[in-house]
Protein backbone atom coordinates (compact mmCIF):
# COMPACT_ATOMS: atom_id res chain seq x y z
CA UNK A 1 0.00 0.00 0.00
CA UNK A 2 1.00 3.36 -0.87
CA UNK A 3 0.61 6.32 1.47
CA UNK A 4 2.43 10.04 0.47
CA UNK A 5 3.67 11.86 2.88
CA UNK A 6 2.20 14.91 1.35
CA UNK A 7 -0.90 14.51 1.66
CA UNK A 8 -3.47 14.89 4.49
CA UNK A 9 -6.07 11.59 4.81
CA UNK A 10 -9.90 11.36 6.22
CA UNK A 11 -11.02 8.57 8.49
CA UNK A 12 -13.06 7.88 5.05
CA UNK A 13 -10.81 7.00 3.19
CA UNK A 14 -10.01 10.14 0.88
CA UNK A 15 -6.94 12.05 0.62
CA UNK A 16 -6.75 15.58 0.25
CA UNK A 17 -3.81 17.47 -1.87
CA UNK A 18 -3.30 21.39 -0.98
CA UNK A 19 -2.69 22.76 -4.45
CA UNK A 20 -2.17 25.79 -3.07
CA UNK A 21 -3.69 27.98 0.03
CA UNK A 22 -7.02 28.02 -1.66
CA UNK A 23 -7.30 24.84 -3.98
CA UNK A 24 -6.77 21.09 -3.23
CA UNK A 25 -7.41 17.90 -4.67
CA UNK A 26 -9.39 15.41 -3.39
CA UNK A 27 -9.32 11.15 -4.19
CA UNK A 28 -9.58 7.80 -2.63
CA UNK A 29 -6.63 5.98 -0.97
CA UNK A 30 -4.89 3.63 -2.24
CA UNK A 31 -6.27 1.38 0.45
CA UNK A 32 -9.76 2.65 -0.18
CA UNK A 33 -9.76 1.85 -3.79
CA UNK A 34 -8.08 -1.94 -2.77
CA UNK A 35 -11.37 -2.76 -1.08
CA UNK A 36 -13.65 -1.64 -3.08
CA UNK A 37 -11.81 -3.67 -5.79
CA UNK A 38 -12.50 -2.87 -9.47
CA UNK A 39 -13.91 0.25 -10.21
CA UNK A 40 -16.33 0.91 -13.04
CA UNK A 41 -18.30 3.99 -12.44
CA UNK A 42 -17.64 7.71 -10.74
CA UNK A 43 -20.23 10.09 -10.30
CA UNK A 44 -19.93 13.42 -8.92
CA UNK A 45 -22.81 15.63 -9.67
CA UNK A 46 -21.75 18.28 -7.28
CA UNK A 47 -19.84 20.58 -9.17
CA UNK A 48 -20.62 23.98 -8.21
CA UNK A 49 -21.47 23.81 -5.72
CA UNK A 50 -20.27 24.38 -1.86
CA UNK A 51 -20.38 21.66 0.32
CA UNK A 52 -19.78 21.32 4.60
CA UNK A 53 -17.23 18.99 5.58
CA UNK A 54 -18.40 15.11 5.81
CA UNK A 55 -21.46 15.82 3.24
CA UNK A 56 -21.50 13.39 -0.31
CA UNK A 57 -20.34 15.01 -2.94
CA UNK A 58 -20.46 11.76 -5.82
CA UNK A 59 -20.04 8.46 -5.70
CA UNK A 60 -17.77 5.57 -6.72
CA UNK A 61 -19.51 2.20 -8.30
CA UNK A 62 -17.17 -0.94 -7.92
CA UNK A 63 -18.43 -4.18 -9.28
CA UNK A 64 -19.08 -5.64 -5.76
CA UNK A 65 -20.24 -1.95 -4.22
CA UNK A 66 -21.59 1.34 -4.50
CA UNK A 67 -19.65 3.75 -1.80
CA UNK A 68 -20.37 7.36 -1.11
CA UNK A 69 -17.36 9.90 -1.15
CA UNK A 70 -17.59 12.42 2.15
CA UNK A 71 -15.93 16.13 1.66
CA UNK A 72 -12.74 15.63 4.14
CA UNK A 73 -12.91 19.77 4.32
CA UNK A 74 -15.90 21.99 3.52
CA UNK A 75 -15.56 23.50 -0.02
CA UNK A 76 -16.80 24.67 -2.85
CA UNK A 77 -16.08 21.05 -5.91
CA UNK A 78 -14.35 23.75 -8.35
CA UNK A 79 -14.05 20.32 -11.27
CA UNK A 80 -14.72 17.24 -11.60
CA UNK A 81 -11.91 14.63 -12.98
CA UNK A 82 -12.98 14.31 -16.85
CA UNK A 83 -10.55 11.22 -17.54
CA UNK A 84 -12.91 9.01 -15.04
CA UNK A 85 -15.60 9.34 -17.14
CA UNK A 86 -14.23 7.12 -19.64
CA UNK A 87 -11.11 5.57 -17.34
CA UNK A 88 -12.81 5.27 -13.94
CA UNK A 89 -10.27 2.55 -13.18
CA UNK A 90 -7.59 4.99 -13.28
CA UNK A 91 -8.82 4.94 -9.39
CA UNK A 92 -7.78 1.75 -9.31
CA UNK A 93 -4.44 2.43 -10.93
CA UNK A 94 -3.06 5.72 -10.18
CA UNK A 95 -5.13 6.90 -6.96
CA UNK A 96 -2.52 9.72 -6.09
CA UNK A 97 -2.52 11.12 -9.21
CA UNK A 98 -4.92 10.94 -12.58
CA UNK A 99 -7.19 9.18 -10.20
CA UNK A 100 -7.94 12.14 -8.55
CA UNK A 101 -11.95 12.75 -8.24
CA UNK A 102 -12.13 16.46 -7.52
CA UNK A 103 -10.49 20.10 -6.95
CA UNK A 104 -12.17 21.87 -4.69
CA UNK A 105 -11.25 25.57 -3.53
CA UNK A 106 -11.00 25.36 0.16
CA UNK A 107 -13.59 27.44 2.63
CA UNK A 108 -11.67 26.53 5.99
CA UNK A 109 -7.98 25.39 5.80
CA UNK A 110 -7.96 25.23 9.59
CA UNK A 111 -10.29 22.05 8.69
CA UNK A 112 -6.91 20.63 6.94
CA UNK A 113 -5.51 20.41 10.67
CA UNK A 114 -8.21 17.77 11.58
CA UNK A 115 -6.69 15.68 9.34
CA UNK A 116 -4.74 12.50 9.30
CA UNK A 117 -0.85 12.31 7.86
CA UNK A 118 0.49 8.98 6.41
CA UNK A 119 1.29 7.74 9.31
CA UNK A 120 -1.41 8.21 11.75
CA UNK A 121 -4.00 6.59 8.96
CA UNK A 122 -1.80 3.65 8.52
CA UNK A 123 -2.62 3.21 12.14
CA UNK A 124 -6.08 3.92 11.50
CA UNK A 125 -6.64 1.41 8.46
CA UNK A 126 -4.48 -1.31 11.04
CA UNK A 127 -6.63 -1.01 13.66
Amino acid sequence: MNFPSELKYSKDHEWVSVLDEHTALIGITDYAQSELGDIVYVEVETEGEHLDKDEVFGTVEAVKTVSDLFMPVSGEVLEFNALLEDEPEKINTDPYGNGWIIKIKISDPGQLDDLMDAEAYQEYIAK
